[in-house]
């Protein structure tokens, strides 16, 4: 099944497979999502879904939807 996922605030949209990595995917559509762990502790690739679900790209696939938004955090730390 394919997702067309939209990153904001950079307004990219890529589709991509249901299962495939959150971070693989938004590497591929050249958007930034920064990383620390890569094991979800230190919440550095935290980012927001529409719906207001914060969740971690470095530990989640990309779910069942026809489309999803995720909002992408700005910390000047990472």
């Amino acid at each position: 099944m394919i997702v067309r996922i939209r990153f904001l605030p950079d307004d990219v949209t890529v589709d991509a497979e249901v299962g495939e990595a959150l971070l693989d995917v938004a590497d591929r559509a050249g958007v930034f999502i920064p990383t620390g762990c890569l094991m979800g502790s230190c919440h550095a690739c935290t980012v927001e879904l529409e719906d207001g679900e914060i969740i971690r790209a470095c530990i989640t696939a990309v779910p069942p939807h026809e489309e999803l938004t995720i909002n992408l955090f700005t910390d000047p730390t990472w």
